[in-house]
């Protein structure tokens, strides 16, 4: 039973049973000739099992199999993303109108969260790798100060790796909120991977959001909530309130498949991309470890005078990296890519030339002053006006450098002429943003 919601799926659609359920095309094949399982994409039916439900079923199982491999007391399968996952954890550890340590470098789905259950964020900062041009990880010791300063927190929530591939040491900063009587919940969603190369940190957390789709072969919209002190009925209870309830049965069985890859070929697939990225830091100039930074072993983050320029080579040659900013480009490189893809890598970034250190990216200021919570923020009256003319005026939206990055101004903060200009000077492009009115 290596693999019980997939086999489960297979074995109903061979009995070809007539399908007079959601979705609406009944296990035939999708207009156009759109290539898709169909005959999986079943809907809870008595036999198919229940996302949400109480009863022992495969889709049970299934989430038992994951949870057990990453060292978990539980797991719920999520069809609609790490989003998803951080709604759901931070309803479970957070509750409503509680305070909340949060990273400040959190996705935009932690904001929304922030404010869709009305929480009042303290910030965690992180430190500024000059060198790298990238921030630092989240440290113990800032944890710390902050839940001395304010004992009524009782919610820690980091992201770990970052989208350069910085990972912060959970395991100390577990300890740190256990110490405090907080829990600690990480949005690991481009760090699916890790635990198949050995990483066994997260287990120190108390919930673990993880995007299957980012860094596994799975197909996008997959991702994992774990739990560790929770039973599954209560993510359940938290995940139905966020998640649809008509997952997508396809997505169900491509987490338990990729479960059974990953144990098997995948995860050696994986130990060779790490080799290949590694031989690609040493030819060029790229983020890498060191005393007191530890990275993502897959993530390849290059080094670029001109990041923008050089993504704009790449994808002229066909590549196409994750993102960039003035100084990097940040390659998500997983057990799919093997040596063919990365010759063609190494090819397109020598014909460039444009790899090689730059001036590095300058810190962002310091944290502009809230004067709306984010619940505040995210209901106001707003306007879209000139970024130029913002200075003064109260942010509606989160403005960032690239998304989903350390937001130099987040919702219901004040806008000041040091962070426009810090926005003018690391080439962000956008013209416009929304204000309060």
């Amino acid at each position: 039973m290596s693999t019980p919601l997939y086999d489960s799926l297979r074995a109903l659609a061979a009995q070809n049973p007539l399908r007079l359920d959601m979705p609406g095309h009944h296990g035939g094949p999708l207009p156009g000739g759109l290539s898709w399982p169909s005959e999986l994409d079943f809907t809870e039916n008595g036999a198919t099992g229940d996302l949400f439900g109480g009863e022992p079923d495969a889709i049970q199982a299934a989430q038992r199999l994951w949870a057990r491999r990453l060292g978990f007391d539980s797991c719920l399968f999520l069809t609609g993303g790490s989003t998803q996952g951080v709604h759901t954890g931070l309803a479970l550890l957070a509750g409503q109108g509680s305070a909340v340590a949060l990273d400040r470098g959190s996705h935009r789905s932690a904001y929304h969260a922030l404010a869709l259950l009305d929480l009042i964020p303290h910030f965690l900062p992180r430190p500024w790798l000059a060198g790298e041009g990238v921030a630092g990880p989240v440290s113990p010791e800032v944890v710390e100060e902050t839940l001395k300063a304010r004992p009524d927190i009782k919610t820690v929530c980091i992201t770990s790796p970052t989208y350069y591939g910085v990972l912060s040491d959970i395991p100390a900063v577990a300890a740190v909120c256990r110490a405090f009587g907080a829990k600690l919940m990480v949005d690991g969603a481009h760090g699916a991977h890790l635990p198949f190369l050995g990483y066994t940190g997260y287990q120190a957390a108390d919930v673990v959001v993880m995007s299957a789709h980012k860094t596994l072969p799975a197909p996008g919209q997959t991702a994992l909530l774990l739990a560790n002190g929770f039973g599954l009925p209560e993510l359940q209870r938290w995940g139905s309130v966020s998640g649809s309830s008509s997952p997508s049965y396809v997505f169900l069985a491509a987490l338990d498949a990729v479960r059974h890859h990953m144990e098997g070929e995948g995860a050696a697939r994986y130990r060779e991309t790490v080799r290949l990225v590694d031989r690609l830091r040493q030819s060029h100039p790229a983020l890498r470890a060191r005393d007191g930074l530890a990275l993502d072993p897959a993530r390849l983050t290059l080094h670029s005078p001109d990041g923008f320029a050089l993504a704009a080579a790449l994808r002229e040659r066909g590549v196409y990296p994750e993102m960039a900013d003035r100084g990097h480009v940040v390659c998500i490189c997983t057990c799919a890519d093997g040596a063919a893809e990365f010759s063609r890598l190494t090819s397109a970034l020598a014909e460039t030339g444009l790899t090689g250190l730059g001036s590095p990216c300058p810190p962002p200021p310091e944290t502009p002053q809230a004067v709306l919570t984010p619940r505040q923020a995210l209901f106001a009256p707003r306007r879209r006006v000139p970024l130029a003319d913002s200075a003064g005026r109260v942010c509606a939206c989160q403005i960032a450098p690239y998304p989903p990055g350390v937001p130099v101004i987040a919702p219901g903060e004040r806008i000041e002429k040091k962070h426009l200009a810090y926005l003018t000077e690391i080439g962000y492009n956008i013209c416009c943003a929304d204000i309060i009115l």
